[in-house]
C-alpha cells in the first residue's frame, strides 16, 4: 500500500504526477465533485449548503432528532426519512421503553410522512443499501457509518441536531472537503474478504489521519473484479479512517445490484473525468492484502494473521499492555494468556453481524466453510446475524442456514447489537472476534468499572468461520481455502419489506398523534451565551483520543436515549465516574447565580481575578462546567456525547484537536463552545476559566480570544482560546445556546 505525500492526477484512468490542467480546475473532475455540486444550494463550491435526497435514523436516535426538529417548527418531513429499529430491538432492557420508542416513531412517520422499518426486518444501513441508495445520490444518517459510497452514493453519518437541520428546511454547510483517490489494482487472494481490506485501509491511516475528514473516492481497475457485497464490506468500514464521505465508480456490478433490487434506475454510471485532480491517493493491489486481524481495542490496531500467529506473545503482550493503560488499572485484560502451550491462540467466540458482516456473500462463505464441520462442544461459540429480512429468507431458500446449525453456530435475528454491546457479550476474560464495526472498549458489553472485561478483535467472517471450524484455534482463512469460494445467486424478495414496512414519504397526516411513552421527554431549556462566561473543568482527560463511547456509554444506557436527563446520569461514567457530581455542582451554582446569591468559591475566583486587574460582573456571567480532551469524539455520530454535558449545564470542551466533525458539529449544535487550547497543562482539574468578552467574540468572528486560569491558590493565567472554522449560522446557534434556540429565535 502506497500513501502518496502530495496530489495526483488521474488521466484517462491513469496515475499520474501531471497534466495540462491545472489542479484547481482537475478538481471538478472527481466523481464526489459532481455529487456535490448537484447537492449544493449555492454556486460558491468552496463552502457547501447541501440538502440531501434522504435522511436515515435507528431507535437510539429518532427520538431526539424529531423532538428537536418539532421543538423548532417542523410540521411534515421535506424529504424520504427512514426510520429503523435496529439498536433497542430486543426490547430487553429497561421494561416497555424501548417498543415505546417504536411507537412513537410508526405515529410520527404517520404524522409527518416518514418510513418505518418494525423490528427485526433489517439493519439501518442494509435497509438503505436496499432500497433508498442510488447513482448520485446524497444520504444523511444519524449514524457513523452511514456510507453507500460502493452504490454510488455519498453519505454522511452525523449528530442529530445535523438532521434536524435537514427536517426544518435548512442545509448542512461545510467548507469544500479534500478528496482522496483509493486506487485499487488485482485481485483478492482466495480467503481474503472485505474486512481484510478495510482493516487494512484504516491501519494504514487512522493514526496519521490521512483521510480525515475527507472524501474516499475508489477507483481504479481492482473495483471491477469486487462483487457488490465486497464493495459494500470495504465501505461501510471507511468510517473508521475518519473519513467524511466514499463513493466508488459504479459499473455492472452497480448496475445488476439495483437491478436485483428492482430498482433498475437507481443506477448510472459514474466515473471520473478524463482529467482529474485528487488532494491524495493511496495505491492499494488487492493480492496484497492479507487476512486481517485488529487486535483490542480500535479498528486500527489490525496486524495480518500470520504475522501474529507467528510473534503471538510479543504482540499480545504490546496489545494488553496498551489496552490496561487505557482502561486506568479499573480491570486487567489478559491476551497473552490466551497463547496455548503449543503456541496456538485461543478464542471464545465468533461474531458475524449487522451491516459490515451479515450480508448475504459473508454469510454465505461462513455457511460453506463450516459445511459439514464441528465448531466443537467446548467454551467456543459463534453466532450469526443477518442484516435484512430478505437476505435471512435467501439463506434459508439455499441452505447457508442449515449448514451454520448442523455445524453447531446460533442463527440469529437482524439486530445491531454485537455493534454497540447489546448483544452477545463475552463472559468475563474471554476473547471474542468480531466481523462488525468496531472493538473500542465496552462495544462487547463488559463494564470495566465494575470489573467486567472481555477482549475484542475483528476479523472478515471467512476467519472467523475457519476459526470456528477448527474449534476456536484462531485461523486465518487463507490457511484452509486454496481458491476463491463460489456465491450462490441472490434474489431478493422486495414484497417482505411491502408487507412490514410503512411507506408515509408523500402522505403524511398532520392530525395523527404522535405516541408517547412515560421515558420520551422533551428537551430541557438552555440558556443563551452571556457576555462573559465562568467555566469549570469538571474532567480533565489526557488520553490521546476520546471516543464518544467513553462521553457516553454505548450498550444498556441506549434505552434512556430518549430521556435526556436520564440518559445524562450516565455521561463519562466508564471514564470518569466523578464527572456527573461536579458538573451538577458546577450548575446548581449557577442557578445559585441567577437567584441573586453567588457561591463563595465563584466570589473567591472573582476575587482573584480582580486582584489581577481582570474586571468582570460575576452576577451576569453563565457559570457552566467543561471537560478537557485531548482529541475528543471519535467514533459514533450519536449527539448525546454532547447534549449530555449540555443538560448537565456544560458550556463548553477544550481539547488539542477534535477527533470528528461530527462530534465538533454536535458540540456546536448543543451550544458548547469547542475550544482549542495549544497549552493544555495550563489547564486542570477543577480549575476555572474565564473568557471576558466571549459572545462579542465568537459573533464578530475573532480568529483568538484570551480567557484567565484561575487555580486553586488563586493564581490567574492567561491562555489563548481559539474556536476555529465556523459558519455564520453556527457562530449564531452557539450565541443563542442551542439548535433548539436558534430556530426559536430566527
Amino acid at each position: 500500500m502506497k500513501l502518496h505525500d502530495k496530489g495526483v492526477y488521474l488521466v484517462n484512468g491513469q496515475l499520474c504526477d501531471t497534466a495540462p490542467v491545472p489542479p484547481a480546475e482537475a478538481r471538478k473532475g472527481t466523481i464526489a465533485y459532481g455529487i456535490l455540486q448537484a447537492h449544493n444550494t449555492v454556486p460558491d463550491m468552496d463552502d457547501l449548503r447541501l440538502k440531501f435526497d434522504s435522511m436515515t435514523s435507528h431507535d437510539i436516535t429518532y427520538v431526539g432528532i424529531i423532538q428537536t426538529a418539532r421543538a423548532s417548527g417542523m410540521d411534515k418531513f421535506p424529504m424520504p426519512y427512514v426510520l429503523t429499529n435496529c439498536h433497542n430491538t430486543l426490547c430487553a432492557v429497561g421494561g416497555t421503553i424501548n417498543e415505546d420508542d417504536h411507537q412513537f416513531a410508526l405515529s410520527a412517520a404517520h404524522k409527518y410522512g416518514g418510513i418505518y422499518v418494525p423490528p427485526n426486518m433489517a439493519v439501518i444501513h442494509s435497509y438503505n443499501r436496499e432500497m433508498m441508495s442510488g447513482c448520485g445520490r446524497m444520504i444523511l444518517g444519524s449514524d457513523s457509518h452511514t456510507r453507500y459510497g460502493a452504490l454510488g452514493t455519498m453519505a454522511v453519518g452525523e449528530g442529530g441536531g445535523e438532521l434536524a437541520k435537514q427536517l426544518v428546511g435548512r442545509t448542512y454547510d461545510m467548507a469544500y472537503p479534500g478528496v482522496v483517490a483509493i486506487y485499487l489494482t488485482g485481485k483478492p487472494n482466495p480467503g481474503v474478504g472485505p474486512q481484510d481490506v478495510a482493516l487494512a485501509l484504516v491501519g494504514a491511516t487512522y493514526a496519521n489521519g490521512y483521510v480525515k475528514n475527507k472524501v474516499m473516492e475508489f477507483v481504479g481497475p481492482g473495483v471491477a473484479g469486487l462483487s457488490a457485497d465486497f464493495r459494500n464490506g470495504i465501505d461501510v468500514m471507511t468510517t473508521e479512517t475518519t473519513c467524511w464521505s466514499s463513493i466508488w465508480q459504479t459499473d455492472e456490478v452497480t448496475k445488476e445490484y439495483f437491478e436485483i433490487h428492482g430498482r433498475p434506475e437507481a443506477y448510472k454510471p459514474l466515473a471520473p473525468a478524463d482529467v482529474a485532480y485528487y488532494d491524495g491517493c493511496i495505491e492499494l493491489d488487492l493480492s496484497t492484502v492479507e487476512c486481517m486481524i485488529a487486535l483490542p481495542m480500535h479498528p486500527s490496531y489490525a496486524y495480518p494473521i500470520r504475522e501474529l500467529k507467528a510473534n503471538a506473545k510479543d504482540i499480545l503482550h504490546e496489545i494488553e499492555t496498551r489496552a490496561n493503560q487505557q482502561l486506568n488499572g479499573k480491570v486487567r485484560m489478559d491476551l497473552v494468556g490466551k497463547v496455548a502451550a503449543d503456541g496456538s491462540i485461543r478464542v471464545d467466540q465468533g461474531i458475524v453481524a449487522g451491516c459490515s458482516g451479515g450480508t448475504f456473500e459473508n454469510v454465505c462463505a461462513v455457511a460453506q466453510i463450516l459445511k459439514g464441520k464441528n465448531c466443537g462442544a467446548g467454551t467456543f461459540r459463534i453466532s450469526v446475524y443477518p442484516d435484512s429480512m430478505p437476505t435471512y429468507l435467501e439463506l434459508v431458500k439455499n441452505g447457508a442456514v442449515a449448514d451454520i446449525v448442523s455445524a453447531g453456530g446460533i442463527f440469529r435475528e437482524c439486530f445491531c447489537g454485537p455493534c454497540f454491546g447489546a448483544g452477545d457479550t463475552p463472559a468475563n476474560g474471554e476473547f471474542s472476534i468480531r466481523h462488525t464495526t468496531r472493538n473500542f472498549p465496552n462495544r462487547e458489553g463488559s463494564k470495566p468499572g465494575e470489573g467486567q472485561i472481555s477482549a475484542v478483535a475483528l476479523m472478515d467472517a471467512r476467519s472467523i468461520a475457519a476459526t470456528a471450524a477448527n474449534g476456536g484455534v484462531l485461523t486465518a482463512a487463507s490457511e484452509v481455502l486454496d481458491r476463491p469460494l463460489e456465491t450462490p445467486p441472490c434474489r431478493f424478495d422486495a414484497g417482505i419489506y411491502e408487507k412490514r414496512v410503512y411507506n408515509g414519504w408523500g402522505k403524511a397526516e398532520p392530525d395523527y398523534a404522535l405516541k408517547f411513552g412515560p421515558n420520551i421527554k422533551d428537551w430541557p431549556e438552555q440558556p443563551a451565551l452571556t457576555d462573559d462566561l465562568l467555566l469549570k473543568i469538571a474532567s480533565y482527560i489526557t488520553d490521546p483520543v476520546t471516543t464518544t463511547d467513553e462521553l457516553i456509554p454505548s450498550g444498556e444506557t441506549s434505552s434512556y436515549r430518549s430521556n435526556p436527563l436520564r440518559l445524562a446520569e450516565f455521561t463519562l461514567s466508564r471514564k470518569d465516574p466523578a464527572y456527573v457530581g461536579r458538573a451538577k455542582a458546577v450548575k446548581a451554582m449557577d442557578e445559585a447565580r441567577k437567584a441573586g446569591s453567588l457561591p463563595a468559591e465563584v466570589q473567591a475566583v472573582y476575587d482573584a481575578l480582580a486582584k489581577a486587574g481582570v474586571q468582570a460582573d460575576g452576577a451576569a456571567a453563565n457559570i457552566g462546567s467543561a471537560v478537557f480532551a485531548v482529541k475528543p469524539g471519535d467514533g459514533s455520530a450519536r449527539e448525546q456525547a454532547a447534549s449530555c454535558q449540555r443538560v448537565l449545564g456544560g458550556a463548553a470542551n477544550f481539547a488539542c484537536e477534535y477527533a470528528t466533525k461530527r462530534y465538533r458539529s454536535n458540540c456546536i449544535n448543543w451550544g458548547m463552545l469547542p475550544f482549542l487550547v495549544e497549552d493544555p497543562d495550563a489547564l486542570a482539574q477543577d480549575s476555572y476559566v474565564f473568557v471576558p468578552g466571549v459572545r462579542r467574540a465568537l459573533l464578530e468572528a475573532a480568529d483568538a480570544m484570551t480567557g484567565y486560569v484561575v487555580g486553586a491558590d488563586g493564581s490567574v493565567t492567561p491562555v489563548t482560546l481559539r474556536l476555529g472554522a465556523l459558519t455564520d449560522d453556527e457562530r449564531q446557534i452557539l450565541a443563542d445556546g442551542c439548535l433548539i434556540n436558534y430556530y426559536k429565535n430566527h
